[in-house]
């Protein structure tokens, strides 16, 4: 029997409004889980988590029902209104307990150091300062805590890369929910002060045409176990 958490069926709108753009996401996503391999790719992701989880950017809540069994909790946080209200409907089947909540990834509504793993998929792409939003990310996981993240960026050589700061700079982010295509995720994890683990990319669809969204990377990062000594100014005596 399904263990997901009950949620409040009333959603409000929060900052993050793109009715159009989640309406067509909501349709597409489901249809590439299979067309594209994105449910062979939610298992990879989400394998062997435990304890507790924070997802950021949850969507529709595609990935519930990829999470193991070994993990406690997980809290969900999406902040599109009709996304969220599709993902605390998957809450309510997927098997572990989970707890969907509107929030931004620039200010993330929960304590510091609460969380095991944080788990990041197609989400950097859209968010408005990525800095910031992994610094809200490392602020909440416990340190060594985990993060798990699957992610599209620049790639495929000078005329792709070119191809997607154009459509960065014009009509791509007001048509799809505020995305960007040449962002580095990589390079911004470690700029955020993350150790990165191992990592692999892949190209989606694997067979077929490259698209400016096809580049993606699917990883591991860590949450230093030791904050750095931050050396104090000398005094004069």
């Amino acid at each position: 029997m399904p263990q997901g958490s009950a949620a409040s069926a009333k959603v409000t709108r929060g900052p993050v409004h793109h009715p159009l753009f989640a309406r067509y996401y909501a349709k597409v996503s489901v249809g590439a889980e299979t067309r594209m391999g994105m449910g062979g790719v939610r298992d990879r992701l989400l394998a062997g988590l435990s304890g507790r989880v924070i997802e950021i950017g949850a969507g529709n809540g595609l990935n519930f029902a990829h999470y193991p069994r070994t993990v406690a909790e997980v809290v969900a946080l999406e902040p599109e209104s009709l996304l969220r209200q599709l993902a605390v409907e998957a809450a309510l089947r997927a098997e572990v307990p989970v707890d969907v909540v509107p929030g931004a990834a620039e200010a993330l509504p929960v304590k510091s150091e609460g969380f095991d793993v944080a788990v990041l998929c197609l989400v950097l792409c859209s968010v408005r300062d990525v800095r910031r939003a992994l610094g809200e990310v490392r602020r909440v996981l416990r340190p060594g805590g985990v993060v798990r993240f699957f992610e599209h960026g620049r790639g495929g050589g000078s005329a792709m890369t070119f191809t997607q700061r154009a459509l960065d700079r014009t009509l791509w982010p007001p048509l799809n929910g505020g995305c960007h295509l040449a962002r580095e995720p990589i390079a911004a994890f470690r700029d955020a002060g993350f150790e990165l683990g191992p990592y692999r990319r892949l190209l989606m669809p694997e067979k077929g045409p490259r698209l400016p969204t096809s580049y993606c990377v699917l990883g591991t990062a860590w949450r230093p176990s030791e904050v750095p000594e931050v050396k104090q100014p000398a005094t004069g005596s």
